[in-house]
């Protein structure tokens, strides 16, 4: 039986209760800025640890001491610079480390840090699957800045049992078994959100494609490779959609997408997730793809633009959410998009109605309900539709192309979108961004 447009719906209504939440404060407070890590790390699947082993290199930006970083419920058993051991201590998710001196600024400083954990989120190990893969937060796989602003490079090696096949962030650079294992490795050349790291690996059957120099690759247990096929057959005309829309070519070489046995979607840079449960959805509906258009919107607008803090999120999910649409709209026409569009107003009218809207630019993201999300996915798609209405289709298009052209590889606020707007539409917006973002003038009777 077909499966309704209800049930993509609720997986959409899912992911947007799984979001991350803020952390209580930023690892580093911009006293530093790490430009890499390297990761090694060791899953034991079965008994549900990891154990790992890492080297972050960073610049004081601030003559600090101590430095601090996320370290989630990881247990650090060694920090290190330049072969001597560092004092350190945890306290409330954050590895705090005292240096030999105080550092000064535009010292450069090495760490190594040995440490192991049991995650009980952040990174799933699920034996009974034969699968790993890490959702958000980084932090609980690796010591990090976990804030949105946070970019860097990352080599990355996982150690997981032998036969799995994974995907990483970044650029594969080798697969090779030592001790009856297999170790996959990653480099990400680009700088990146620390927050979107991550990788999958499992049993998995895989299948293949490409778009012009983008390769993709598709993972899945339990599929076979035409179902993988059939799953994501619509992935490479959705890249092109998004180039074109972004101006800006794919940012990278591969993108992995992968069914595992329970996500609400997942974007990661160079890759993303979704549910088993999803991938049997979009083999009983050809159309039911939303969600995979969404998360593979993020690699523009969430990655590669990222908001600068979490109180700005609905840049990463109401974009996402509405290029999800508008690529509807493109392939099935202009009445399916409309009633997306339907949808979010109601959504809104219902939170306004019972008196819990806000500005979509929140106080913090620290506790976010469930209205709290839904006006981050949906009322932020429905700005950016009314903005397209404001504007016309042409100065609206073209907007948003200005609009990541100019920030791609950078962190932005609702400020610098509007003022990338106003730059290429050439229009004054403060009256529409009062009215539909910051609720400082009423929004105009329908």
């Amino acid at each position: 039986m077909p499966v309704r447009t209800g049930l993509i719906t609720a997986f959409l209504l899912v992911a947007a209760a799984s979001v991350r939440t803020q952390p209580e404060a930023p690892g580093s407070g911009g006293s530093f800025d790490v430009k890499h890590y390297a990761v090694e790390i060791d899953l034991d699947v079965s008994g549900g640890t990891i154990a790992g082993r890492e080297r972050i290199e960073l610049t004081v930006r601030e003559p600090a001491t101590p430095l601090v970083f996320d370290s989630g419920a990881l247990v650090v058993d060694s920090v290190e610079t330049a072969g001597a051991a560092v004092p350190f201590m945890q306290r409330a998710r954050r590895l705090i480390v005292t240096l030999p001196r105080p550092a000064r600024t535009g010292d450069n400083v090495r760490l190594a840090i040995a440490y192991r954990g049991a995650p009980k989120f952040g990174l799933s190990l699920l034996a009974a699957n034969a699968q790993a893969y890490t959702t958000f937060s980084t932090s609980q796989w690796m010591v990090a800045v976990d804030g949105p602003s946070d970019r860097a490079t990352l080599d990355l090696a996982v150690s997981m049992p032998a036969g799995w096949r994974a995907a990483g962030s970044g650029r594969d650079t080798g697969n090779r078994t030592v001790n009856g294992r297999t170790i996959t490795t990653w480099r990400q050349d680009r700088e990146v959100p620390t927050f979107t790291f991550g990788f999958v690996a499992g049993a998995f059957t895989e299948a293949n494609a490409s778009r012009d120099r983008l390769a993709l690759r598709y993972l899945g247990r339990g599929f076979s490779e035409a179902e993988l096929q059939t799953v994501f057959r619509d992935t490479p005309a959705m890249a092109g959609f998004f180039e074109e829309r972004a101006g800006v070519p794919y940012p990278g070489e591969s993108y992995a997408q992968a069914l595992v046995a329970t996500s609400a979607g997942q974007e990661l840079a160079g890759l993303s997730h979704l549910s088993e449960a999803y991938g049997r959805a979009v083999l009983a509906d050809a159309t039911a793809t939303s969600l995979i258009a969404h998360e593979l919107a993020h690699q523009w607008w969430g990655i590669l633009v990222t908001n600068r803090e979490w109180m700005h999120f609905w840049l990463n999910e109401g974009f996402a959410t509405y290029m999800a649409a508008a690529y509807k709209e493109h392939v099935r026409g202009r009445d399916i998009y409309l009633a997306d569009v339907e949808g979010w107003r109601r959504r809104v009218e219902r939170i306004r109605d019972a008196g819990g809207e806000k500005p979509l630019v929140f106080p913090d993201w620290n506790r976010p309900t469930a209205d709290d999300r839904a006006l981050v996915y949906q009322k932020g798609a429905l700005v950016l539709h009314e903005l397209r209405a404001a504007l016309g289709d042409a100065a609206f298009w073209n907007a948003i192309r200005d609009y990541t052209r100019e920030y791609a590889g950078r962190s932005v606020t609702t400020g610098d979108f509007q003022r990338a707007v106003e730059r290429s539409s050439g229009r004054r917006l403060d009256s529409f961004f009062d009215q539909w973002v910051y609720l400082r003038q009423p929004v105009p009777a329908r």
